[in-house]
């Protein structure tokens, strides 16, 4: 498994070496994250839902500038200024582009004719399938260890990948609590062509998080995050008194439109890029148990990868 003579469908359809993808994650995956992972010989992406369309476009002129790899944008479908967003990264010749939170045959179509290769996030079999009839050129199924906004299915991705696989043909990307090699053989071995990857790179030296949410993410435990605010979408954060003060709402029966309230404008933004523990809304997955340390985002590559090859020759049989 030497990455100079790696091949399957999900490195051919990038041009990468290896089949690892970073997660494009809101106050996280900007471009100094996204190029540092493209230059490792993954598949970097920049994370458009926190951005405004200026934002974006600055992002993507400077991840060209940093790397001549590939490199994505995430577009998350529900995102106020969707129209703006596709047509920045059209504009600027953005190559792949993975979308999630919505009908992916809204802008696949738009997005083909432009020559992109398109990836549409999915928490269900169903879902992947109405993504391979739209024309999506391959599918992230996500499983509900991931952080951040997730499906209603509340599905593992132990179970979700080989779903998926008897359903789809297009190439099937794994995600939802990977941040070690030895996950990363077992996605392999689910059926997963390759991984998308999230939580680990929030503690890279690139990822624009702000420290403090680094060094809490550092300190979780099994059973430190939760899935939260299900009436309105539901979302897996870190708990803390924000968390706890939704569960108890949620508890009480409180209406969408209270959790709404509660969540206000900004509480992301809040959490994760100004560092705010307490009130602002800290989006991780349960692998945030597995990292413990804080390294260069091309190194979290060069490890996944190598401990993915070590774990092969620690099978038992």
């Amino acid at each position: 498994m030497d990455a100079s003579v790696f091949n399957n469908r999900i490195t051919k359809l990038f041009g990468i070496e290896y089949p690892i993808i970073q997660s494009g994650m809101i106050w996280a995956s900007g471009w100094r994250l996204a190029s540092a992972v493209s230059n490792a010989g993954a598949l970097g992406i920049i994370g458009s839902g926190s951005m405004y369309p200026e934002v974006l476009k600055e992002h993507i002129v400077k991840c060209r500038a940093a790397t001549d790899k590939p490199f994505a944008v995430n577009v998350p479908l529900l995102y106020p200024d969707i129209d703006k967003h596709i047509q920045t990264i059209i504009d600027q010749g953005v190559k792949i582009v993975f979308t999630s939170a919505g009908n992916p045959k809204t802008y696949t179509p738009l997005l083909k004719q432009h020559d992109i290769t398109v990836v549409h996030v999915v928490s269900s079999s169903k879902f992947a399938k109405k993504a391979q009839d739209a024309g999506c050129d391959a599918v992230v199924a996500e499983g509900f260890e991931a952080g951040g906004h997730n499906g209603r299915e509340e599905t593992t991705t132990m179970v979700l990948i080989p779903v998926v696989k008897k359903n789809i043909t297009i190439p099937l990307i794994a995600a939802g609590g990977i941040a070690v090699g030895s996950q990363v053989l077992a996605a392999f071995a689910l059926g997963a062509e390759g991984v998308q990857v999230g939580s680990r790179f929030v503690c890279s030296t690139e990822a624009s998080s702000h420290p403090d949410f680094k060094q809490a993410v550092l300190k979780a435990e099994e059973g430190d995050t939760m899935l939260s605010i299900k009436k309105v979408v539901p979302v897996r954060l870190l708990k803390n008194k924000f968390a706890a003060d939704i569960q108890q709402a949620e508890f009480s029966g409180a209406s969408e439109e209270i959790l709404k309230t509660m969540l206000g404008r900004g509480r992301a933004k809040k959490g994760m890029f100004k560092g705010e523990l307490e009130e602002g809304e800290l989006e991780i997955g349960q692998c945030s148990a597995l990292i413990d340390d804080i390294k260069p985002a091309a190194e979290i590559v060069y490890e996944l990868w190598n401990d993915c090859r070590d774990a092969i020759k620690n099978l038992p049989f």
